[in-house]
This record gives structure tokens, C-alpha cells and sequence, in this order.
């Protein structure tokens, strides 16, 4: 069988051969959940000197690591899927509908019935946030609203890319996403939270937006650009992606360091309430994505365009929720902890999607074309 060939059957199966070290990815996570969380313990003045070092709440390490973690998908896109992406709204249109009419409000629903209802008599306790007393049941329900009304701008390329999706389409969501979130996560927390005087670090959005999406989005068109012209392609994909690809996960798996020893101090002082919150968040991301991967099938899209589709409605942008939390109610809040705790359990249940995606990817037509793929000869994904 030739590279052709197998490249065809790979797209076709949507990546139902993996590598070993992509198989057990979501056991990397874990280990690297637990490795952060004792770093942090055991070096608490590191964590906190690294975690320092930001920039209107954006922290210079993670920016530094989600590029790496960015850069080799954002390389690998043909730009022109991406305008081909343009002239089919379908996925898009059903993104923005989920993130903006659905998600934010099943999320108050969630909440409220787990935090502010069942589990309520588990955290009756109570705590001051600027010289006001409000139960910590009412401050977690705060932080789930923030991570509802935050979608993701920057790691669901990553899951885009694991599941074989239209990286393309991806991008596409992603700037509608990163758009609309400048002009609604103001307007729209205020009042799920209805509160007057909620401060949106607007400075925050956007350079969140430039750092992770806009940087490794500019660098990876300009050098494939520039290596097509002067290169060419047989060594962009022999050579250039031989030792970029397995960069993206790695850089990941750092990434996942860095945030639990920066913030597993408090999940390591909240362990009861860290398994109430994560209850509601875990019952939301799987019926976002339930919904989306649903509508997405009856809207007869393709497999490469509903899989990114129904993820990037599924996850959130939990950089930005994390701190807008600290910004308005502190760091050792209940409101930063329902946060933190967002990232705790989105990475391995995003991988738990992301693999149910493969395995259902013959429930829709494809158009593997449009896939963007790891190079088998390089990754060696594919047998």
C-alpha cells in the first residue's frame, strides 16, 4: 500500500490507529494533573513567582506554552479550507447558537439545581467578598456562570486536530467565537449574575484572543507560506513536520503542568466541594456536546465539520473565566475555585469526546479532504 493510500484509509477511519503515546493520552494528563498539583506543594514560591509573571491577568508561561501547543496545528492548516469554510455557514451558525443561546443558560440550570439546590446543605458555609457575606454555594455558582458565558478560542483546535476535524471551519468558529465574546460576555454576564457592577477584564479577552490564537495563527501562515516558497512541500511534510508534531502535545501536557501547580493549591484544600462542583460541570460539557453532535448530524453536516463543531460548543475558555473570578471576587475565592475546577475535569473529559467523535465518525457522510492530518510517516499514527 502506498503513503497515498494509507493517508486516505487514515482520514477515512478518523484516526482509528494511534500511536502509543496518543492512545494514552488521557493517562499523560492525568499523570501530568498530579505532577502539577505536587510541584506546586512542593515548590510553592516557584508557582507563585511564575505565576506572577502576567500580563493583565494572562499568564506569560501559559501564553508561552499553548503557542508551542498551538503553532504545529495552526502550520499544518491549508488556509484555503478555511475561505472554502466561509461560503458553508452551517457549523458555524449552530456554534454560535449553542455557545451564545443555549450553553449559558443550561449551565444556571446545572448549577443552580446541583449547587444551589442539592448539594446546598454540603456548603451552607459562607465567605466575604469585597466586605459583603454570600454563601459559597451562591459564589461556585458564580464561577460555573463565568465558565458558561466563556467558549473556547484556543485549546479546540487542539481537539479539532485529535479528532481529525475541518481545521479550516475551526478557525472560522474560532474568530466568529472570539469576536462575539468581546461584545457579549459583558453584557450577558452581568446579567446571569445580576450583578451591575461586574468588571470584564477587557483587556484580559482581547490578549488572550491575540496571544493564543492571533501569534501562533500569524506564525504558522507566514513559515508555511515561506517554506512552501522556499523549501517546498515533499520537505514541509518529510522533514519540517518529522519533529514539529509531536511538539503540540507535549506542549499541552506542560501546559496542564504549569496550571495545576500555579492553582492546585486549592483544589488540594477543597477536595468535598471540588467533586460538587465538578458535577455540574461534567453533566454540562457532555450535553452541550450531546446537542451539538445531534443538530449537527440532522443538519447533514459532514463528520470534519459537526466533530470541531459540537466540541468547540462543549468546551470553554477557561483562562479568561479564571480571571475574571480573581478579578471580581479574589484568588482564594469559591467563585476562582468552580473555575479552576473547570480545568480540572474539561482536558480528560474533552479526550473522552474527542474519542467518542472517531468511533462515531461513520454516522456522518465524510469529506476527508478536508481533514488536516498528522504526516504517518513522521507521527506514526498509522500502521
Amino acid at each position: 500500500m502506498n503513503d497515498n493510500s494509507q493517508i486516505s484509509t487514515a482520514r477515512i477511519k478518523a484516526g482509528s490507529n494511534l500511536s502509543f503515546f496518543e492512545k494514552y493520552l488521557t493517562v499523560w494528563v492525568f499523570l501530568c494533573i498530579f505532577f502539577g498539583i505536587f510541584l506546586g506543594r512542593l515548590f510553592p514560591g516557584i508557582a507563585v513567582a511564575l505565576d506572577a509573571m502576567s500580563l493583565y491577568q494572562v499568564s506569560i508561561p501559559i501564553a508561552v506554552c499553548l503557542f508551542f501547543m498551538m503553532y504545529p496545528i495552526m502550520v499544518k492548516i491549508d488556509f484555503t479550507q478555511a475561505a472554502n469554510a466561509i461560503r458553508a455557514p452551517k457549523p458555524v451558525i449552530l456554534t454560535l447558537v449553542v455557545n451564545w443561546l443555549i450553553k449559558p443558560f443550561t449551565m444556571v440550570i446545572f448549577a443552580q439545581f446541583f449547587l444551589g439546590w442539592l448539594f446546598r446543605p454540603l456548603i451552607s458555609a459562607t465567605e466575604v467578598i469585597r466586605g459583603s457575606e454570600v454563601t459559597l454555594a451562591n459564589s461556585y455558582i458564580a464561577g460555573t456562570i463565568l465558565l458558561g458565558i466563556a467558549p473556547c478560542t484556543a485549546m479546540v483546535l487542539m481537539w479539532g486536530y485529535l479528532s481529525y476535524g475541518n481545521q479550516g471551519h475551526t478557525l472560522i468558529m474560532v474568530a466568529v467565537n472570539s469576536l462575539a465574546m468581546l461584545f457579549l460576555y459583558a453584557p450577558l454576564g452581568r446579567w446571569l449574575l445580576a450583578a451591575n457592577d461586574l468588571i470584564v477584564p477587557w483587556e484580559t479577552i482581547v490578549l488572550s484572543v491575540l496571544i493564543y490564537v492571533g501569534l501562533p495563527l500569524a506564525a504558522g501562515m507566514y513559515s508555511r507560506y515561506w517554506i512552501f516558497k522556499y523549501k517546498g512541500k515533499e520537505w514541509f511534510e518529510r522533514r519540517f513536520l518529522k519533529y514539529l508534531t509531536p511538539v503540540a502535545i507535549t506542549a499541552l501536557l506542560l501546559t496542564l503542568v504549569l496550571l495545576f501547580a500555579f492553582k492546585g493549591e486549592l483544589i488540594v484544600n477543597n477536595p468535598l466541594h471540588i467533586l460538587l462542583i465538578a458535577v455540574p460541570l461534567f453533566i454540562q460539557t457532555n450535553f452541550i456536546f450531546l446537542i451539538s453532535y445531534v443538530a449537527a448530524l440532522k443538519l447533514n453536516l459532514s463528520y470534519e465539520d459537526a466533530a470541531p463543531a459540537a466540541l468547540i460548543g462543549a468546551s470553554n475558555h477557561f483562562e479568561v473565566a479564571i480571571a475574571t473570578a480573581v478579578m471580581l471576587f479574589g484568588l482564594n475565592s469559591g467563585a476562582a475555585l468552580a473555575t479552576v475546577v473547570g480545568v480540572l475535569i474539561e482536558v480528560p473529559v474533552m479526550l473522552m469526546l474527542v474519542e467518542f467523535c472517531k468511533r462515531t465518525a461513520p454516522w456522518f457522510r465524510r469529506e476527508p479532504q478536508k481533514a488536516t492530518l498528522p504526516d504517518p510517516r513522521c507521527f506514526g499514527a498509522f500502521k
